[in-house]
C-alpha cells in the first residue's frame, strides 16, 4: 500500500527527522514544512510508496508505465501509478538463493518502447552451485516470455557470496555488468581464465563483441571488460561524457569508486586501502605499476550499492552528482564530481535503512529501495 506518511519510528529515528511526511494542509503552506528536507543545495521531501519489501535489490520502467521491482529471492514485483498493483510477474527463473546470491539487477534496453526487452541478472543453480547469468525476456500482461539466457558466467561456485551485479547500456547499445570475486578465493579477480572479480561486455543479443580487450587471448574469457575488481554493486554510465563509473565494495575499509575503462587491472587483491574484517593485512601495497587507482575510497567502508548519475532537470543542483546507496551506513551518498575527479560528497537521508539501489525514473524522479526498513521511496524537490 501506498503511504505518504510514516505512523512509526523507523530503527529509532523520528519521522521528522528523517523528512517523511505528508503534505502541509493548506492552512500551513505559509509556514515552513516541517517535513521538507534542506540538504545543501536541495530541498526535498520522501514519498514512501511502500513498506513491505524483504531484499530488493533493482528496478526498472516499462514502456507502459510500470515500474519492476526486483526481489533477491526470486520475485518481481509490479507497481503502477508509484503504487504495488499486488501483482508479481509469472515466469521467473528459479534462483540458487543463497546468502547474497539470488534475483539481482533488471534494467530495460534502451529501445524498450519498440523491442520490447528487458533484461536481469541473477544466480542460475547449475551442476557446482550457483553462476551469474544475464537472461533477456519480454513481458506479457503479468508474465515473463521470450526468456534467453544471453551469458552464464563460470566456473559455478556452492556459495553465495559477492556476486555483485550490475547491468547499464552504453549509448551504443552494448550491455555490461558486474560480477564480484566470490570472496572466498580474491585470486579470481586477477586471472582472465575465470569469470570473477570482473566487469563484462556483451552485444544486447548476447554475442562477444570482437573489440574486447581479451577475445585474442588463449584461455581468457572473452566478454572480459576489466578485471582485478571485488565485488562491484553499483556501476553507472554517463551517457554526456560516455564514461562507465564502478562502484565497489572493499574488505574493511577500501570501498572505492572506479572509472571503468577497456582491458584495465583495478587492483583487488593485489592493492587494496582496506585490511580484512579479522584486522589482518591483506597487502601492504595500494598502488603497484599496470593497475588503477580510484577516484574515492571510503575507509571506514559504508558497503556502497546500487548507485546512478543525476540527469534530471527536477533536481538541477544535483545535475552530474553520483548518488551511491550505503549499505552498512544506511544513507544516500551524494558525490561531486570535477570531471573525474571527486570533489566533495553529502550523506542524505542517514538511518533511513540500508540502500541497496538508487535509480532515476523516466519522468525525472529519484527513487530508492531499502533493506531492513523495507522501503520504497521518492525522492520530490520543494520550490
Amino acid at each position: 500500500m501506498r503511504k505518504t506518511s510514516l505512523t512509526k519510528i523507523v530503527l529509532g529515528i523520528a519521522v521528522v527527522g528523517l523528512g517523511i511526511g505528508c503534505e502541509s494542509s493548506q492552512q500551513e503552506k505559509s509556514a515552513p514544512d516541517p517535513f521538507a528536507i534542506t540538504s545543501d543545495q536541495l530541498t526535498f521531501k520522501v514519498d514512501t510508496l511502500y513498506e513491505g519489501l524483504e531484499n530488493p535489490w533493482g528496478m526498472t520502467w516499462l514502456a507502459d508505465g510500470r515500474m519492476l521491482v526486483t526481489e533477491r529471492k526470486g520475485e518481481i514485483l509490479v507497481f503502477q501509478d508509484d503504487q504495488f498493483t499486488g501483482e508479481k510477474l509469472a515466469g521467473v527463473p528459479e534462483v540458487h538463493e543463497v546468502n547474497q546470491a539470488g534475483l539481482l539487477d533488471i534494467q530495460t534496453h534502451p529501445d524498450h518502447a519498440s523491442n520490447g526487452w528487458i533484461y536481469f541478472s541473477y544466480a542460475k543453480p547449475v551442476e557446482g552451485g550457483g553462476a551469474t547469468a544475464i537472461m533477456r525476456a519480454k513481458v506479457a500482461g503479468n508474465s515473463l516470455t521470450d526468456q534467453e539466457d544471453l551469458i552464464v558466467t563460470t566456473p559455478a561456485v556452492e556459495g553465495g557470496r559477492h556476486f555483485g551485479s550490475r547491468i547499464i547500456f552504453d549509448n551504443e547499445n552494448y550491455l555490461y555488468f558486474s560480477n564480484g570475486e566470490r570472496g572466498a578465493n580474491p585470486e579470481n579477480a586477477q586471472t582472465l581464465k575465470n569469470s570473477h572479480g570482473k566487469i563484462h561486455r556483451i552485444h544486447d543479443d548476447g554475442r562477444i563483441p570482437e573489440d574486447n580487450p581479451f577475445v585474442d587471448e588463449p584461455d581468457a574469457i572473452p566478454s572480459i571488460w576489466t578485471y582485478g575488481n571485488r565485488n562491484p554493486q553499483g556501476l553507472v554510465y554517463d551517457s554526456a561524457n560516455d564514461r562507465i563509473y564502478g562502484i565497489e565494495h572493499g574488505p574493511k575499509g577500501g570501498d572505492e569508486i572506479n572509472l571503468i575503462e577497456k582491458g584495465n587491472n583495478y587492483g583487488w587483491p593485489e592493492i587494496t586501502y582496506g585490511i580484512d574484517y579479522d584486522d589482518s593485512i591483506i597487502t601492504e601495497d595500494t598502488v603497484k605499476a599496470g593497475m588503477e587507482q580510484p577516484i574515492h575510497f571510503w575507509r571506514p567502508s559504508i558497503a556502497p550499492c546500487g548507485s546512478m548519475m543525476v540527469t534530471s532537470d527536477r533536481y538541477p543542483e544535483w545535475k552530474g552528482n553520483l548518488l551511491v546507496g550505503a549499505l552498512a551506513k544506511q544513507h544516500i551518498a551524494r558525490v561531486m564530481l570535477n570531471g573525474t575527479d571527486y570533489a566533495g560528497e553529502e550523506k542524505l537521508l542517514q538511518d533511513i535503512g540500508r540502500v541497496r539501489q538508487v535509480a532515476q525514473s523516466p519522468d525525472g524522479y529519484i527513487y530508492a529501495l531499502t533493506e531492513g526498513t523495507g522501503l520504497l521511496i521518492k525522492l520530490i524537490p520543494q520550490e
